[in-house]
């Protein structure tokens, strides 16, 4: 392959359409936009509009906020811990963390941390090295002999 080879899929690109150039052209007089009016102008922004009454987005109430100090966690079940492990992608006599985790493609970023949840079993014995865990993914964990080590959070 060379480069002057290279050129796009069969029909991944599509001409532009000309509008507006004469009638003959089949899109031209009304160029698609329909007929006479405020929306076949240019500059038209009445997305919300309500012709006058009060619009729907200031009759309903307020509610909630976005709380800008949140962590997010990056949530992990044992039982995808648990088939890393049986991939040979993780390696169980090894502390697990969130870069093993990573390493092992079982979470694509750490985010905030680790929280590990009970879905799915686990017979492997880990030892976990994570930002949170549920109470029956703790006991799940120390049932299958082995341990969790529960980090600060990584935002603190």
């Amino acid at each position: 392959m060379k480069l002057n080879e290279i050129k796009d899929n069969e029909g991944s690109t599509k001409n532009r359409k000309r509008l507006g150039r004469g009638i003959g052209s089949g899109s031209g007089k009304t160029g698609g936009r329909g007929v006479k009016g405020q929306k076949a102008r240019s500059g038209v922004a009445i997305n919300g509009f309500e012709g006058g009454q009060m619009p729907i987005y200031r009759r309903l109430p307020k509610r909630g906020f976005n709380n800008i100090f949140a962590s997010e966690f990056v949530v992990v079940s044992l039982g995808r811990i648990q088939a890393a492990v049986d991939a040979k992608k993780l390696d169980a006599s090894k502390t697990v963390d969130a870069a093993a985790l990573k390493a092992a493609g079982v979470i694509r970023r750490a985010k905030d941390g680790v929280r590990v949840l009970a879905d799915g079993e686990l017979k492997a014995k880990v030892s976990l090295e994570v930002a949170g865990a549920s109470k029956s993914a703790m006991e799940k964990i120390e049932k299958a002999g082995g341990s969790i080590k529960l980090l600060a959070a990584a935002a603190e």
